[in-house]
């Protein structure tokens, strides 16, 4: 008795090892390929309990999810034979599991022919374009339509390993740190030249505007004396004619010269002045003057 119950035990056994080696199961994000003798027998993709021949099928899984890979930094040659270095991703997912399996096998593989093909894509399109092209000051989105065509390259070359490229984006575009400050100093050198000729500019427009006012101030201080001159010109023929006008008979000229000779008088007997002795000729109008009228 004691002997069947242990064989009964060992088959029981044998039975629950079989049976857990026949099954197997899938989960929603992946697929499951069975393979016997390193060949592919089934492929799953939806999730569920699934059976295979014990001891003999091996069951591989492969994420059945978008993936991203970053790529390790890498150094580009310009078309201006300049080196610049690349830092990238890529979001990619299994397409093809059967596929995959056959030309890849493993997913660390994959990641390794996607970096080859990134590298290739991207040194392919640096080799066409200036660093200058790269570098500037300019809309990234110009940049950015330029680097969408990789992933074009990249999905089409690794759809032949059961592999669908969703996207590569170029995080950053820098220079080598041994040509960092060479590149600044240009940089900074053509900056320089930029405010050097808005200087010179400025200050040509400013020598303009300068002569100018200064040609306009000399206009109007030019027009202006000769609108004076004018006037004393027209006051002092104003004023001769008055005068004209005032003594036009011997009579007028004899009082005016008489006025003209007082206020001389006057003048001459100003007693503020230090002179005490004053010789006047009698026939003058001042000796006249002062000797009273002559018969």
């Amino acid at each position: 008795m004691k002997k069947a119950a242990v064989i009964i035990v060992a088959v029981v056994l044998l039975l629950v090892v079989i049976g857990g080696a026949s099954m197997y199961t899938v989960r929603e994000n992946e697929y499951a390929c069975v393979t016997r003798f390193n060949k592919i027998e089934t492929v799953h993709n939806e999730a569920g309990l699934y059976f295979k021949v014990p001891f003999i099928d091996t069951v591989m899984t492969f994420p059945d999810t978008v993936l991203l890979y970053d790529i390790p930094e890498s150094e580009v040659l310009t078309a201006d034979n300049k080196n610049m270095t690349v830092d990238s991703y890529i979001t990619w997912e299994i397409a093809d599991p059967l596929t995959f399996y056959q030309t890849l096998g493993t997913i660390t593989e994959a990641e390794s022919r996607l970096d080859a093909l990134t590298y290739t894509s991207l040194k392919n399109l640096m080799g066409t374009l200036e660093q200058n092209d790269i570098i500037n000051e300019e809309d990234a989105s110009e940049r950015n339509d330029i680097y969408s065509g990789i992933t074009e390259e990249v999905q089409e070359l690794a759809q032949t390993y059961g592999i669908r490229v969703l996207d590569v984006k170029v995080k950053r575009l820098d220079l080598p740190s041994d040509n960092e400050q060479a590149v600044y100093a240009r940089m900074i050198s053509d900056r320089n030249q930029i405010a050097e000729k808005y200087t010179a500019d400025g200050e040509y427009e400013a020598s303009i505007i300068r002569n100018d006012v200064d040609k306009q101030v000399n206009i109007l201080i030019s027009n202006a004396q000769a609108e004076a001159a004018e006037l004393v010109a027209e006051g002092e023929a104003e004023y001769m004619r008055m005068l004209a006008e005032a003594y036009d008979s011997e009579d007028k000229k004899d009082f005016y010269a008489f006025t003209l000779g007082l206020d001389a008088l006057k003048a001459s007997l100003d007693t503020s002045a230090n002179t005490k002795t004053v010789i006047i000729d009698g026939n003058s109008l001042l000796g006249q003057l002062l000797l009273g009228p002559q018969e």
